[in-house]
């Protein structure tokens, strides 16, 4: 048997290119399997919680013909951040990384995207934002998870117009999209699903920024939960990043993006032009339309709304999309 070796969508500026993955220990069970039915789904969803990483393994990234030297932290989890000497194609490309197992190498390609010269970069929270998960109801939550495939998870109506739109946005070429975000609290565990889940209802292509991965049926009871301080902090390092955009925050009212993206904006008072949060309960939260207020008092754009279509006649209101990007009728 030999180790796993997983890669994530990388990204990368004018000086930076950044990717990663995780590597695993070797196993006899088989991947999870999307389309699985109810106990089965949920035998492969536990199967992902219980994953065993490797820590220390040596991992080579081949890129502009050179091969560069990294391990594994202690939870498998790898990450090159390679300064860049000349200029990389803009839009997705492709990394290759490798490692070496009793001699014989394993391979495996991943992309990384270089944004377009544009103005636009969009950050999305995906729980409760576009994908319906009941984070407010930690049993539900957990019960959709084990026992709906992907095929059966259910995606609010017109987010994938209101993306779409927000991803052409200010594009004359729609083969040029601009920046797209999902940050979320999330583990790695689940990043095959959540990349399956927006390839089959056309969402943006976006690099996902997740949680430490877990690897206890005890983590997995938890999942999704406890600090969000990550978010925080991830965001905090796109903003950095790619200094140069203007960001619009999509998240929703379930947990602590509204109070989360409120500091974002403290911070990034120039670079932050709206914030889009989604009303999850059946009545809008005080604190949340006290936060968006306050964002609207620092020059903020913000839009609390309960159905995609209030946040499409807002985003073309302000200028962020216009109705020519927009493919459904309001």
């Amino acid at each position: 048997m030999k180790p796993i070796l997983k890669l994530y969508r990388g990204y990368a500026n004018d000086q930076e290119l950044i990717v990663m993955g995780h590597v695993f220990k070797p196993t006899t069970k088989e991947d999870y399997d999307f389309q699985k039915k109810k106990f089965k789904n949920a035998k492969s969803v536990i199967r992902m919680f219980r994953i065993k990483t490797q820590s220390n393994a040596s991992i080579y990234l081949e890129h502009n013909g050179v091969k560069i030297h990294t391990k594994s932290l202690d939870d498998g989890y790898f990450k090159f951040c390679i300064p860049l000497t000349r200029d990389l194609d803009y839009g997705w490309n492709e990394y290759k990384v490798s490692l070496f197992h009793d001699e014989k190498e394993i391979t495996a390609k991943g992309s990384y995207i270089r944004p377009h010269e544009g103005n636009w970069g969009f950050i999305s929270d995906i729980d409760d934002t576009f994908l319906v998960s009941h984070t407010r109801n930690a049993f539900k939550k957990l019960y959709i998870l084990l026992f709906r495939n992907v095929n059966d998870r259910k995606i609010f109506e017109d987010v994938v117009p209101h993306y779409q739109a927000l991803s052409a946005a200010g594009r004359k070429n729609k083969n040029e999209q601009n920046a797209f975000f999902y940050v979320s609290s999330s583990e790695w565990n689940l990043y095959r699903f959540i990349t399956q889940f927006t390839a089959l209802h056309n969402l943006p292509k976006a690099v996902l920024l997740l949680k430490d991965i877990k690897t206890s049926l005890t983590d997995f009871f938890l999942t999704g939960r406890g600090d969000h301080n990550h978010k925080f902090e991830k965001i905090k390092h796109l903003l950095e990043f790619y200094p140069h955009l203007k960001y619009v925050l999509l998240g929703d009212d379930s947990q602590h993006d509204p109070y989360l993206y409120e500091t974002i904006c403290k911070i990034f008072p120039v670079t932050v032009k709206a914030v889009y949060i989604r009303q999850t309960g059946s009545q809008k939260k005080q604190k949340t339309i006290d936060a968006m207020k306050n964002m609207e008092s620092m020059g903020v754009d913000t839009c609390y709304f309960k159905q995609s279509s209030e946040a499409i006649a807002h985003s073309q209101r302000v200028g962020i999309i216009s109705e020519s990007d927009v493919e459904i009728d309001l």
